[in-house]
């Protein structure tokens, strides 16, 4: 692959990229920058080489260096949280509690949690902003999962899904132990 090439495919991958981040629909970023959003299109697509003027166009319109735009040697960032680190939001006597595992801030937050939940115990959760969807995966017990009142049954093994804009609780009605892991998708403030 030519150095062109590879600039091409980079300022592509990248435009997708910090527009997502950004939340910028094409015609908003279009609007934001004074380029057309069929440029834009082109560029995201790799069928084009924009002038260095629109490519600061688009970068000042994101809020990024051109640096940061069209940058292809830089490696995926990794952040590893320790076993030890991993910060408990919630917990009771029985043993019940859940933990944090870690989160980002790329395309809006993001967050991992771990759960226990102990025979007999609950937790409820007030809806959270529009968009915002949690996925859990349930590796021990049963898990009722309450959703806007209504109850599901997520058994050892199984997942499930959700819109959490509504209120919504997690409930061990049975006699094992529940762990859960769960992930928590919140759209970018706007």
């Amino acid at each position: 692959m030519s150095d062109l090439d590879q600039l091409t495919q980079s300022l592509a991958r990248n435009l997708k990229r910090w527009r997502g981040d950004r939340g910028f629909t094409l015609d908003a970023l279009a609007a934001r920058a004074g380029v057309s959003r069929g440029m834009i299109i082109q560029i995201e697509q790799a069928r084009t080489n924009p002038s260095v003027g629109t490519t600061v166009k688009l970068a000042d319109a994101l809020g990024i260096s051109i640096t940061t735009l069209l940058d292809f040697e830089q490696g995926p960032q990794v952040r590893v949280v320790p076993q030890d680190q991993a910060v408990r939001m919630w917990s009771t006597e029985a043993g019940s509690h859940t933990k944090l595992l870690v989160g980002t801030e790329a395309r809006g937050p993001l967050e991992l949690w771990s759960w226990r939940l102990m025979p007999g115990e609950a937790s409820a959760s007030d809806p959270h902003p529009e968009g915002t969807t949690e996925l859990l995966h349930v590796s021990a017990g049963e898990l009722t999962l309450l959703v806007d009142g209504e109850p599901h049954t997520v058994a050892a093994g199984a997942s499930a899904t959700f819109e959490a804009n509504v209120p919504h609780g997690y409930r061990n009605d049975g006699s094992e132990t529940v762990e859960m892991v769960m992930a928590v998708s919140i759209p970018p403030a706007r």
